[in-house]
Protein backbone atom coordinates (compact mmCIF):
# COMPACT_ATOMS: atom_id res chain seq x y z
CA UNK A 1 0.00 0.00 0.00
CA UNK A 2 1.21 3.51 -0.85
CA UNK A 3 1.83 5.68 2.20
CA UNK A 4 1.51 9.43 2.57
CA UNK A 5 2.20 11.77 5.47
CA UNK A 6 0.17 14.97 5.66
CA UNK A 7 1.44 17.91 7.69
CA UNK A 8 0.40 21.47 8.47
CA UNK A 9 -1.02 23.30 11.42
CA UNK A 10 -1.26 26.34 13.65
CA UNK A 11 -4.60 27.50 12.26
CA UNK A 12 -7.57 25.71 10.70
CA UNK A 13 -6.53 27.07 7.30
CA UNK A 14 -3.38 24.93 7.46
CA UNK A 15 -5.43 21.79 8.16
CA UNK A 16 -8.77 21.86 6.31
CA UNK A 17 -7.20 21.49 2.82
CA UNK A 18 -5.49 18.32 4.06
CA UNK A 19 -8.86 17.08 5.30
CA UNK A 20 -10.35 17.88 1.89
CA UNK A 21 -7.86 15.49 0.27
CA UNK A 22 -8.67 12.53 2.54
CA UNK A 23 -11.52 10.95 0.52
CA UNK A 24 -9.48 11.01 -2.69
CA UNK A 25 -6.36 9.73 -0.95
CA UNK A 26 -8.25 6.80 0.56
CA UNK A 27 -10.00 6.06 -2.73
CA UNK A 28 -6.58 5.96 -4.40
CA UNK A 29 -5.38 3.41 -1.83
CA UNK A 30 -3.10 5.54 0.32
CA UNK A 31 -2.34 4.69 3.92
CA UNK A 32 -2.60 8.18 5.45
CA UNK A 33 -0.67 9.49 8.49
CA UNK A 34 -0.53 12.99 9.98
CA UNK A 35 2.31 14.87 11.70
CA UNK A 36 1.42 18.02 13.62
CA UNK A 37 2.31 19.78 16.84
CA UNK A 38 1.76 18.22 20.25
CA UNK A 39 -1.49 20.02 21.05
CA UNK A 40 -2.26 22.33 18.13
CA UNK A 41 -5.64 22.83 16.47
CA UNK A 42 -4.60 20.27 13.84
CA UNK A 43 -4.72 17.51 16.45
CA UNK A 44 -8.32 18.37 17.36
CA UNK A 45 -9.41 18.62 13.73
CA UNK A 46 -7.78 15.37 12.61
CA UNK A 47 -8.93 13.19 15.52
CA UNK A 48 -12.38 12.68 13.93
CA UNK A 49 -10.90 10.98 10.85
CA UNK A 50 -9.30 7.87 12.39
CA UNK A 51 -5.85 8.73 11.04
CA UNK A 52 -2.67 7.97 13.00
CA UNK A 53 -1.48 11.28 14.46
CA UNK A 54 2.05 12.07 15.60
CA UNK A 55 2.94 15.18 17.59
CA UNK A 56 6.33 16.89 17.35
CA UNK A 57 7.96 19.91 18.93
CA UNK A 58 7.66 23.13 16.96
CA UNK A 59 8.61 26.77 17.21
CA UNK A 60 7.66 29.94 15.41
CA UNK A 61 9.93 31.90 13.07
CA UNK A 62 9.36 35.60 13.75
CA UNK A 63 10.35 38.70 11.83
CA UNK A 64 10.28 40.77 15.03
CA UNK A 65 12.13 40.69 18.35
CA UNK A 66 10.80 38.27 20.94
CA UNK A 67 12.58 36.42 23.72
CA UNK A 68 11.18 33.19 22.30
CA UNK A 69 13.38 33.75 19.25
CA UNK A 70 16.22 32.43 21.40
CA UNK A 71 14.42 29.23 22.45
CA UNK A 72 12.16 28.36 19.52
CA UNK A 73 15.06 27.30 17.22
CA UNK A 74 15.85 24.60 19.78
CA UNK A 75 12.23 23.43 19.62
CA UNK A 76 12.45 23.29 15.82
CA UNK A 77 15.63 21.22 15.99
CA UNK A 78 13.92 18.87 18.42
CA UNK A 79 10.95 18.66 16.03
CA UNK A 80 13.29 17.86 13.16
CA UNK A 81 14.80 14.98 15.12
CA UNK A 82 11.35 13.71 16.12
CA UNK A 83 10.07 13.98 12.54
CA UNK A 84 13.03 11.98 11.17
CA UNK A 85 12.35 9.24 13.69
CA UNK A 86 8.64 9.13 12.84
CA UNK A 87 9.27 9.15 9.08
CA UNK A 88 11.76 6.30 9.38
CA UNK A 89 9.06 4.36 11.23
CA UNK A 90 6.30 5.08 8.69
CA UNK A 91 8.43 4.97 5.50
CA UNK A 92 6.03 7.12 3.44
CA UNK A 93 6.24 7.40 -0.32
CA UNK A 94 5.39 11.10 -0.34
CA UNK A 95 4.72 14.09 1.95
CA UNK A 96 2.00 16.69 1.37
CA UNK A 97 2.45 19.87 3.41
CA UNK A 98 -0.12 22.61 3.84
CA UNK A 99 2.27 24.91 5.67
CA UNK A 100 2.45 26.46 9.09
CA UNK A 101 5.54 26.29 11.23
CA UNK A 102 5.06 22.65 12.23
CA UNK A 103 5.60 21.72 8.58
CA UNK A 104 9.18 23.02 8.41
CA UNK A 105 10.89 20.27 10.46
CA UNK A 106 8.72 17.63 8.74
CA UNK A 107 9.54 18.73 5.19
CA UNK A 108 13.22 19.22 5.98
CA UNK A 109 13.43 15.82 7.68
CA UNK A 110 11.68 14.16 4.74
CA UNK A 111 14.13 15.71 2.30
CA UNK A 112 17.05 14.41 4.35
CA UNK A 113 15.57 10.92 3.99
CA UNK A 114 14.97 11.21 0.24
CA UNK A 115 11.16 11.40 0.55
CA UNK A 116 9.57 13.72 -2.06
CA UNK A 117 7.50 16.63 -0.73
CA UNK A 118 4.60 18.45 -2.36
CA UNK A 119 3.81 21.72 -0.58
CA UNK A 120 0.88 24.10 -0.95
CA UNK A 121 0.94 27.88 -0.60
CA UNK A 122 -2.52 29.36 -0.20
CA UNK A 123 -1.72 33.07 -0.09
CA UNK A 124 -0.65 35.25 -2.96
CA UNK A 125 2.85 35.66 -1.50
CA UNK A 126 4.60 32.70 0.17
CA UNK A 127 4.74 32.71 3.96
CA UNK A 128 7.99 32.32 5.87
CA UNK A 129 7.41 28.64 6.73
CA UNK A 130 6.88 27.72 3.09
CA UNK A 131 9.86 29.87 2.02
CA UNK A 132 12.00 27.61 4.19
CA UNK A 133 10.49 24.52 2.54
CA UNK A 134 10.39 25.58 -1.12
CA UNK A 135 14.11 24.87 -1.78
CA UNK A 136 13.66 21.17 -0.92
CA UNK A 137 10.13 20.68 -2.31
CA UNK A 138 9.47 18.73 -5.49
CA UNK A 139 6.42 20.82 -6.43
CA UNK A 140 4.77 23.93 -4.98
CA UNK A 141 1.01 24.31 -5.43
CA UNK A 142 -0.61 27.76 -5.32
CA UNK A 143 -4.00 29.50 -5.57
CA UNK A 144 -3.31 32.73 -7.45
CA UNK A 145 -1.81 33.26 -10.92
CA UNK A 146 0.27 36.10 -9.46
CA UNK A 147 2.03 33.62 -7.15
CA UNK A 148 3.58 31.71 -10.05
CA UNK A 149 5.95 34.62 -10.64
CA UNK A 150 7.27 34.31 -7.05
CA UNK A 151 8.10 30.59 -7.22
CA UNK A 152 10.74 28.54 -9.04
CA UNK A 153 9.30 27.99 -12.51
CA UNK A 154 10.14 24.27 -12.56
CA UNK A 155 8.28 23.69 -9.27
CA UNK A 156 5.26 26.01 -9.43
CA UNK A 157 1.81 24.61 -10.25
CA UNK A 158 -1.44 26.60 -10.17
CA UNK A 159 -3.89 24.17 -8.56
CA UNK A 160 -6.27 26.19 -6.40
CA UNK A 161 -7.12 25.12 -2.86
CA UNK A 162 -8.70 21.75 -1.95
CA UNK A 163 -12.24 22.25 -0.66
CA UNK A 164 -14.00 19.69 1.49
CA UNK A 165 -16.78 18.03 -0.52
CA UNK A 166 -18.93 17.86 2.60
CA UNK A 167 -19.25 21.66 2.63
CA UNK A 168 -21.42 21.39 -0.48
CA UNK A 169 -23.81 19.00 1.28
CA UNK A 170 -25.32 21.30 3.91
CA UNK A 171 -28.90 21.12 5.12
CA UNK A 172 -30.58 24.51 5.38
CA UNK A 173 -33.43 23.19 7.53
CA UNK A 174 -30.98 21.66 10.01
CA UNK A 175 -29.27 25.05 10.33
CA UNK A 176 -32.59 26.82 10.93
CA UNK A 177 -33.31 24.37 13.75
CA UNK A 178 -29.81 24.71 15.20
CA UNK A 179 -30.01 28.51 15.28
CA UNK A 180 -33.70 28.84 16.10
CA UNK A 181 -34.16 31.13 13.08
CA UNK A 182 -37.19 31.80 10.93
CA UNK A 183 -37.19 30.74 7.26
CA UNK A 184 -38.50 34.04 5.87
CA UNK A 185 -35.62 36.39 6.80
CA UNK A 186 -32.17 36.38 5.15
CA UNK A 187 -29.09 35.27 7.09
CA UNK A 188 -25.65 36.85 7.45
CA UNK A 189 -22.86 34.58 8.69
CA UNK A 190 -19.76 36.05 10.33
CA UNK A 191 -16.51 34.05 10.36
CA UNK A 192 -13.44 35.53 12.02
CA UNK A 193 -11.19 32.50 11.69
CA UNK A 194 -10.52 29.63 14.10
CA UNK A 195 -9.07 31.99 16.71
CA UNK A 196 -11.71 34.67 16.25
CA UNK A 197 -11.19 38.30 15.20
CA UNK A 198 -11.58 40.92 17.93
CA UNK A 199 -12.14 43.88 15.60
CA UNK A 200 -14.82 42.06 13.58
CA UNK A 201 -16.52 40.70 16.70
CA UNK A 202 -16.70 44.17 18.25
CA UNK A 203 -18.04 45.86 15.11
CA UNK A 204 -20.60 43.15 14.37
CA UNK A 205 -21.99 43.43 17.88
CA UNK A 206 -22.14 47.22 17.62
CA UNK A 207 -23.98 46.82 14.30
CA UNK A 208 -26.42 44.21 15.58
CA UNK A 209 -29.40 46.55 16.19
CA UNK A 210 -29.29 47.70 12.55
CA UNK A 211 -28.37 44.32 11.06
CA UNK A 212 -31.18 42.54 12.88
CA UNK A 213 -33.74 44.86 11.32
CA UNK A 214 -33.25 43.06 7.98
CA UNK A 215 -31.16 39.96 8.70
CA UNK A 216 -30.61 37.13 11.11
CA UNK A 217 -26.97 36.77 12.16
CA UNK A 218 -24.84 33.67 12.73
CA UNK A 219 -21.63 34.70 14.51
CA UNK A 220 -18.70 32.26 14.70
CA UNK A 221 -16.66 34.37 17.06
CA UNK A 222 -13.74 32.19 18.25
CA UNK A 223 -12.72 30.36 21.38
CA UNK A 224 -13.86 32.07 24.59
CA UNK A 225 -15.27 34.99 22.55
CA UNK A 226 -18.98 34.41 23.28
CA UNK A 227 -20.74 37.52 24.64
CA UNK A 228 -22.96 36.19 27.41
CA UNK A 229 -25.00 39.41 27.50
CA UNK A 230 -26.21 38.68 23.95
CA UNK A 231 -27.12 35.01 24.37
CA UNK A 232 -30.87 35.62 24.24
CA UNK A 233 -31.06 38.21 21.47
CA UNK A 234 -33.65 37.00 18.92
CA UNK A 235 -32.16 36.36 15.48
CA UNK A 236 -28.55 36.28 16.75
CA UNK A 237 -26.74 32.98 17.31
CA UNK A 238 -23.14 32.75 18.55
CA UNK A 239 -20.70 29.84 18.25
CA UNK A 240 -17.11 29.62 19.49
CA UNK A 241 -16.19 27.21 16.70
CA UNK A 242 -18.15 24.94 14.38
CA UNK A 243 -17.13 21.60 12.89
CA UNK A 244 -19.80 19.18 11.63
CA UNK A 245 -22.53 21.82 11.48
CA UNK A 246 -20.51 24.26 9.35
CA UNK A 247 -21.85 22.85 6.09
CA UNK A 248 -25.42 23.44 7.29
CA UNK A 249 -24.67 27.01 8.36
CA UNK A 250 -23.10 27.73 4.97
CA UNK A 251 -26.21 26.37 3.27
CA UNK A 252 -28.33 28.81 5.28
CA UNK A 253 -26.14 31.90 4.79
CA UNK A 254 -27.10 34.49 2.15
CA UNK A 255 -24.07 36.72 2.81
CA UNK A 256 -20.82 35.91 4.61
CA UNK A 257 -18.58 38.36 6.47
CA UNK A 258 -15.08 36.91 6.70
CA UNK A 259 -11.40 37.50 7.14
CA UNK A 260 -9.45 36.97 3.90
CA UNK A 261 -7.35 33.93 4.65
CA UNK A 262 -6.87 32.14 1.35
CA UNK A 263 -8.52 28.86 2.33
CA UNK A 264 -11.53 30.64 3.81
CA UNK A 265 -12.15 32.72 0.70
CA UNK A 266 -11.62 29.74 -1.59
CA UNK A 267 -14.38 27.96 0.30
CA UNK A 268 -16.66 30.96 -0.26
CA UNK A 269 -15.82 30.85 -3.95
CA UNK A 270 -16.52 27.13 -4.23
CA UNK A 271 -19.86 27.56 -2.43
CA UNK A 272 -20.80 30.69 -4.43
CA UNK A 273 -21.40 32.73 -1.28
CA UNK A 274 -21.57 36.53 -1.77
CA UNK A 275 -19.24 38.01 0.81
CA UNK A 276 -17.77 41.01 2.57
CA UNK A 277 -14.06 40.52 3.27
CA UNK A 278 -12.27 42.30 6.11
CA UNK A 279 -8.59 41.39 5.70
CA UNK A 280 -6.22 41.48 8.63
CA UNK A 281 -4.43 44.82 8.53
CA UNK A 282 -0.81 45.18 7.48
CA UNK A 283 -0.04 46.39 11.03
CA UNK A 284 -0.97 42.95 12.38
CA UNK A 285 0.28 40.72 9.56
CA UNK A 286 2.56 40.54 6.55
CA UNK A 287 -0.30 41.88 4.40
CA UNK A 288 -1.17 38.61 2.65
CA UNK A 289 -4.89 38.86 3.45
CA UNK A 290 -5.06 42.31 1.87
CA UNK A 291 -3.59 40.95 -1.37
CA UNK A 292 -5.95 37.95 -1.29
CA UNK A 293 -8.99 40.16 -0.74
CA UNK A 294 -8.12 42.66 -3.44
CA UNK A 295 -7.61 39.85 -5.95
CA UNK A 296 -11.06 38.45 -5.18
CA UNK A 297 -12.59 41.93 -5.35
CA UNK A 298 -10.98 42.54 -8.74
CA UNK A 299 -12.44 39.26 -10.02
CA UNK A 300 -15.90 40.31 -8.86
CA UNK A 301 -16.20 37.70 -6.10
CA UNK A 302 -16.12 39.97 -3.03
CA UNK A 303 -16.57 43.41 -1.53
CA UNK A 304 -13.68 44.53 0.71
CA UNK A 305 -13.59 46.73 3.81
CA UNK A 306 -10.16 47.69 5.13
CA UNK A 307 -9.91 47.00 8.84
CA UNK A 308 -8.80 50.60 9.47
CA UNK A 309 -12.13 51.77 7.97
CA UNK A 310 -14.27 49.26 9.87
CA UNK A 311 -17.12 50.85 11.79
CA UNK A 312 -20.64 49.58 12.37
CA UNK A 313 -22.34 51.95 9.91
CA UNK A 314 -20.03 50.98 7.03
CA UNK A 315 -20.44 47.29 7.81
CA UNK A 316 -24.23 47.56 7.71
CA UNK A 317 -24.09 49.52 4.45
CA UNK A 318 -21.77 47.02 2.74
CA UNK A 319 -23.74 43.96 3.89
CA UNK A 320 -26.88 45.45 2.37
CA UNK A 321 -24.99 46.32 -0.82
CA UNK A 322 -23.73 42.75 -1.25
CA UNK A 323 -27.10 41.22 -0.39
CA UNK A 324 -29.01 43.26 -2.96
CA UNK A 325 -26.31 42.59 -5.60
CA UNK A 326 -25.82 38.95 -4.63
CA UNK A 327 -26.70 37.52 -8.03
CA UNK A 328 -23.96 39.60 -9.66
CA UNK A 329 -21.37 38.11 -7.28
CA UNK A 330 -22.67 34.59 -7.82
CA UNK A 331 -22.52 34.99 -11.60
CA UNK A 332 -18.88 36.08 -11.37
CA UNK A 333 -18.04 33.06 -9.23
CA UNK A 334 -19.72 30.76 -11.75
CA UNK A 335 -17.15 31.88 -14.33
CA UNK A 336 -14.13 31.18 -12.12
CA UNK A 337 -11.59 28.62 -13.29
CA UNK A 338 -9.95 28.23 -9.86
CA UNK A 339 -11.62 24.87 -9.26
CA UNK A 340 -10.63 21.23 -9.79
CA UNK A 341 -7.82 21.54 -7.25
CA UNK A 342 -8.17 18.10 -5.67
CA UNK A 343 -7.67 16.31 -9.00
CA UNK A 344 -4.65 18.47 -9.84
CA UNK A 345 -3.00 17.91 -6.46
CA UNK A 346 -3.72 14.17 -6.50
CA UNK A 347 -1.89 13.88 -9.83
CA UNK A 348 1.17 15.59 -8.32
CA UNK A 349 1.04 13.29 -5.29
CA UNK A 350 0.68 10.18 -7.47
CA UNK A 351 3.55 11.22 -9.71
CA UNK A 352 5.84 11.84 -6.73
CA UNK A 353 4.88 8.58 -5.03
CA UNK A 354 5.42 6.60 -8.25
CA UNK A 355 9.08 7.65 -8.27
CA UNK A 356 9.55 5.82 -4.97
CA UNK A 357 8.20 2.50 -6.23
Amino acid sequence: MKKIVLTGGGTAGHVTPNIALLPSLKEAGYDVHYIGSYDGIEKRLIEDYEIPYYGISTGKFRRYFDLKNFTDPLRVLKGYSEARKILKQICPDVIFSKGGFVSVPVVRAAHSLGIPCIIHESDMTPGLANKLCIPVAEKVCCNFPETLQLLPAEKAVLTGSPIRAELRQGNRIAALDLCGFTANKPVVMVIGGSLGAAAINKTVREALPKLLEDFQVIHICGKEKIDNLLLNVPGYKQFEYVKAELKDLFALADVVISRAGANAICELLALRKPNVLIPLSAKSSRGDQILNARSFEAQGFSLVIDEDDLVDSILVEKVHEVYFSRQMYMNAMDKSNQLGSIQAIMKLIDDAAAKQL
